[in-house]
C-alpha cells in the first residue's frame, strides 16, 4: 500500500504538478452499494435492485456517483502529499466535479492524483487543489474527475 509522501513546508512549491502513483484498487461490491444507499436514503433501482437493473440501461447495479467521489477520501492516505509538521487535514470542499463512467457493481476502482495548486492562506494553513481521478479497472474512461481542495493546518 503506497503512503502520503511528506514534504517539508519549505518546498511545498516543488510539488505543484506533481502527480501521484496510482493507489491500490477497491471493489465496489452490492454490499458497499447498498450501505451507501441506506445511508444517503437514495434507493433508485438502479443502484439496489439487482433484477430489475440487469434489464436496466448498464446490465446490472452500478454505484452511485457520489459514493465513488466519496471515497477520494479512503484514497487520500494512499495518494496525497503532506507538510511536514501537519496536525489536520480538513475536507474544504470540490471545485468541479464530472461523473463521465457508471461504476458496475463488481468493479475495482483506483484514484490518481495531479497537484494543481498549493496556497498559504494563512500563516500554516495551506490550502491544495488535487485534480483525481477515479479509474475503473478495464476501462479507458474514468468513471470521474474531480477538482479537490483540502486545507492542512500545520503546527
Amino acid at each position: 500500500m503506497l503512503m502520503a509522501t511528506i514534504v517539508p513546508v519549505d518546498r511545498i512549491g516543488d510539488f505543484v504538478g506533481f502527480v501521484s502513483e496510482p493507489t491500490d484498487w477497491l471493489c465496489i461490491d452490492q454490499d458497499r452499494i447498498d450501505a451507501f444507499a441506506d445511508a444517503t436514503l437514495d434507493h433508485q433501482f438502479i443502484h439496489v435492485d439487482e433484477e430489475a437493473s440487469r434489464h436496466g440501461p448498464f446490465g446490472s447495479t452500478i454505484a452511485h456517483g457520489f459514493l465513488s467521489l466519496s471515497l477520494i477520501s479512503h484514497f487520500a492516505s494512499q495518494f496525497s502529499i503532506s507538510i511536514e509538521g501537519v496536525t489536520l487535514g480538513i475536507n474544504y470542499g470540490l471545485d468541479k466535479v464530472r461523473f463521465l463512467n457508471p461504476v458496475r457493481v463488481g468493479s475495482n476502482i483506483r484514484a490518481i492524483a495531479k497537484i494543481l495548486e498549493i496556497r498559504e492562506r494563512q500563516k500554516g494553513r495551506y490550502l491544495m487543489k488535487f485534480e483525481v481521478t477515479i479509474e475503473i479497472e478495464g476501462q479507458e474512461q474514468p468513471a470521474l474527475v474531480a477538482d479537490w481542495l483540502v486545507m492542512q493546518i500545520v503546527a
